[in-house]
């Protein structure tokens, strides 16, 4: 089987910044909100039979209190961030397994569904379905790999090296080198795509890289600046790595057979309704009796 792992956050962003607005009968926005319904429902339809969609209940975690210019709520329209939580309950009745983090992100929840997913001998594939650069950490050969369904681009293990120069594994000593704006940590000052790629493909991990240059088996250009930063600031570096590792320990499922879509709850036809799309109900009940086996 294979198991799709989608996540919500940002396809109800994609979808929020992509279609035109569209108010239901109570005045409410819920544009993105059909937006997303409708995608999965396409997954659904391209043949998925194990899926899950994580999202971030809460956009705050516990990474907030790890660095104080970590990713918030803050700037994001009101008018998103009231889409999140009918969302959620809308695809539970669609029938999709939903993960709605609070302590945890929706990148952890990903991260940790895959691991179980991955250790069933019965999957034959796992794809995590996000273009963000952090789950690049939770490819593993060809059996987890990291799909954008957006551009359709599907990267294994071969493909992250490719597109960022190191391993799935060093992707967090990455991060933690050259930072993540979207997530709200800098990284180390002069350090690059480049260079920090060009180490790590030697070192692997920030605790194997020398403090002096001089020590350094790997030519780097600028490489006694990069060298001194790294020493003086290796504390902060490990900080952002625990930042930029995805937690396996997040709450999700048990068996992947927790993630077999069997159709929509009759709740759904009510919201479907609500939504201004009661279209959307007849269309996963077509999909639920077309999944079912033939007697």
């Amino acid at each position: 089987m294979l198991v799709h792992l989608v996540d919500g956050t940002y396809e109800l962003f994609r979808h929020f910044f992509a279609v035109p607005p569209e108010k239901n009968a109570d005045g409410l926005e819920v544009a993105a909100i059909q937006g997303v319904l409708a995608s999965m429902l396409y997954l659904l339809g391209e043949g998925a039979t194990h899926l899950a969609v994580a999202t971030d209940h809460v956009i705050e975690s516990f990474r907030n209190d790890l660095w104080p210019g970590y990713k918030t709520s803050a700037g994001v329209e009101e008018v998103l961030l009231a889409q999140f939580h009918p969302l959620e309950q809308a695809l539970s009745a669609m029938g999709v397994v939903v993960f709605p983090m609070v302590e945890f992100e929706a990148d952890d929840a990903l991260a940790a569904a895959a691991a179980v997913a991955a250790a069933d001998p019965r999957v034959a594939r796992v794809l995590i379905c996000t273009p963000d650069k952090d789950l690049a950490q939770c490819v593993f050969g060809e059996r987890i790999v990291q799909f954008d369904r957006r551009a359709r681009q599907m990267r294994d293990e071969a493909g992250i090296i490719k597109k960022f120069g190191v391993p799935p594994a060093s992707i967090p000593d990455y991060l933690a080198l050259v930072g993540d704006a979207a997530d709200g940590y800098p990284g180390l000052t002069g350090w690059g795509a480049k260079s920090a790629a060009a180490v790590l493909a030697h070192y692997r991990s920030i605790d194997r890289i020398p403090d002096r240059a001089s020590q350094w088996d790997v030519t780097v250009r600028g490489a006694s600046a990069l060298a001194a930063t790294l020493a003086a600031q290796r504390d902060q570096a490990m900080l952002f790595r625990t930042l930029a590792t995805l937690r396996l320990d997040a709450p999700t499922i048990a068996s992947v057979d927790e993630l077999h879509w069997r159709g929509p709850s009759p709740e759904f036809e009510a919201i479907a309704k609500w939504l201004g799309q009661p279209t959307l109900f007849t269309r996963a009940q077509t999909l639920a009796r077309r999944a079912q086996p033939s007697a």
